[in-house]
């Protein structure tokens, strides 16, 4: 299916198409062009040492439906169930039935998406060499009414290999058509402009940077050292959000959540700064859905910073206790693994920037997974064995046990008096009562004297251990959190960690940028974060996991695929 002809092409053109940004959407869609036999230039601000973006730094985790791994769990997933959990989740609300609507397009993209992912997305990555850990995680779990938020079943698939592992073919695909003459790599190329003719993209403009030896991950320089200017009949722009730009962060922030928080660590890049976005708009592109973002609740400061005010996100399960700053147990959805909107806001009305879990040595041996490639040693490298022997024999993990004996958001105590004590030393304040606080946590604990209970929390946990898997690998036998043979004890801080842009260049199912009458802009074309992950906010304001990865490969797919036909 050909999206059409955008124009015709600049005479001087030095490829068939530039793509800007060398993330996993810009890899996967430069695959496409030089598998149609198209020549790319690839343009990227950092060193060649950050090639993959953001996506190297992830857990690796994509979205499956009725997969493999599912059927074999004995979990009754369907395309179906799934797109009813995806659109209460999303809670498109603007304009979905109308063309010009800031959800019309990222409602459409959410369709193709979930058949995507019932139907082709895992034999096509299982043909390029992915594999996934058996035990499919349950993320997002929503914990309400089953027409509310979340998951209804497990979907979340733990790629072999974390995120290095999902980039690695289409890198290996990308360096490959280099060798052969047909990409040409563009590092240290920062792109200020897009240059237009007769309506027309058919270049970008903009600075060359000095070279930098800057190691993954960590800031590199800015310093300018010359101009460049390229031209294509086609531009990609695949240059991810802005969640390292704290000030486009609170500027964009969601009215119903209040005020911005005073203070945000980052779970991305410095390099994931927005940039795109503004310079796309100034050359008609339409942004849609600017304050929609997402951002976890379960952030710690990293002791190992990377790049600046480097946050690590905990993947927890249910059986820790959620507190607000002032010692107060959040309702449901406040629970581990249930609703990250939903508890982030929560945590804005309490007009403090921090919560806090509360739990035990039993329970962090088996239920603390960090996020990142880095914080998970054994299945970055594919060593599955080793991965599985770490999450079933239950030893604290060692990325766990270096958060808990150098991470500055730990507090670990014999008893609760001391825990509370640390608690407020680290807060720098005393909002916590220890008798308020124990009187909680007691109160929670005499609800599991009985198979039957009335806590929401205590039913999650049942629910969870339900699930061979999570009983497996992921949830602690329910216990008492006062009990001394699970101790000691544990609270930890809990931050508010920038991660994801949700809203973005509104596009077309092709990929093509629209402008604000909704047409689309010959020669421009978008995808990954920097487009919502399709259509300007495939997500609608919550993710159901494993959707970010999983955005960037289809999307950079897309419009790949797309330009690919147009350039014939």
């Amino acid at each position: 299916m050909s999206p059409g002809s955008a124009g015709a092409a600049a005479d001087d053109a030095e490829a068939d198409a530039i793509v800007v940004g060398a993330g996993l959407a810009g890899l996967v869609a430069t695959s496409e062009l030089v598998a149609a036999g198209r020549r790319v230039l690839l343009v990227d601000q950092e060193p060649e040492a950050s090639l993959g973006g953001q996506a190297f730094w992830s857990l690796g985790g994509l979205f499956f439906i009725d997969s493999v791994e599912q059927r074999a769990a004995g979990i009754k997933d369907s395309l179906e169930l799934a797109r009813a959990d995806w659109f209460s989740n999303a809670g498109f609300d603007r304009g979905v039935d109308d063309p010009l609507g800031e959800d019309h397009w990222g409602a459409r993209w959410a369709d193709a998406y979930l058949q995507f992912a019932a139907e082709e997305k895992r034999s096509w990555l299982s043909g390029l060499g992915m594999s996934w850990v058996p035990i499919v995680g349950w993320a997002e779990r929503g914990g309400q009414m089953a027409d509310g938020p979340g998951n209804s079943v497990p979907r979340f698939h733990l790629t072999l290999g974390t995120g290095p592992g999902v980039m690695e073919p289409f890198e290996k695909l990308v360096r490959e058509a280099a060798e052969a003459g047909k990409v040409s790599f563009r590092f240290r190329h920062q792109v200020d402009s897009l240059s237009t003719t007769g309506g027309v993209v058919d270049g970008v403009r903009g600075s060359v940077l000095e070279p930098s030896d800057a190691e993954r991950g960590t800031p590199s320089s800015r310093t300018k050292v010359g101009d460049f200017e390229l031209r294509a009949p086609i531009v990609i722009v695949t240059s991810g959000g802005i969640g390292a730009n704290h000030d486009l962060v609170r500027s964009n922030w969601p009215s119903y959540l209040g005020e911005p928080p005073a203070r945000l660590i980052t779970g991305v890049p410095a390099h994931v700064d927005g940039r795109m976005l503004g310079i796309s708009e100034a050359a008609g592109a339409r942004l849609v859905n600017r304050d929609r973002m997402w951002h976890y609740t379960e952030g710690l400061i990293n002791h190992s910073p990377i790049w600046p005010d480097h946050g690590i996100r905990v993947l927890a399960a249910p059986s820790s206790m959620w507190f607000d700053a002032e010692g107060g147990r959040f309702p449901n959805p406040g629970i581990p693994s249930y609703d990250t909107l939903g508890t982030l806001e929560m945590i804005m009305r309490t007009g403090h920037d921090h919560s806090w879990f509360v739990l035990n040595k039993r329970i962090i041996d088996k239920e603390f997974v960090l996020s990142g490639s880095e914080q998970n040693p054994e299945l970055t490298r594919k060593d599955l064995a080793a991965y599985l022997a770490g999450r079933l024999f239950h030893d604290t993990p060692p990325p766990v046990k270096a958060f808990m004996d150098d991470g500055e958001d730990f507090v670990i105590a014999d008893d609760l008096a001391e825990l509370v004590k640390g608690m407020n030393a680290l807060a720098g304040t005393n909002l916590i009562d220890a008798d308020d606080l124990g009187r909680q946590i007691t109160t929670r604990d005499q609800q599991v004297d009985n198979p039957f209970t009335k806590d929401n929390q205590v039913m999650g946990i049942r629910n969870s251990l339900a699930y061979s898997g999570d009983s497996l690998a992921r949830t602690t036998p329910l216990h008492k959190i006062l009990d001394p043979a699970a101790g000691p004890l544990i609270a930890i801080r809990m931050n508010i960690l920038t991660r994801k842009t949700l809203g973005g260049l509104q596009t077309d199912l092709f990929g093509r940028v629209l402008d604000v009458a909704g047409r689309p802009i010959p020669g421009l074309y978008a995808a990954g974060e920097v487009s919502g992950f399709g259509g300007g906010g495939v997500h609608g304001y919550r993710a159901l996991e494993g959707t970010f990865l999983g955005g960037c490969l289809f999307s950079g797919r897309q419009a790949g695929r797309a330009a690919a036909s147009e350039s014939a």
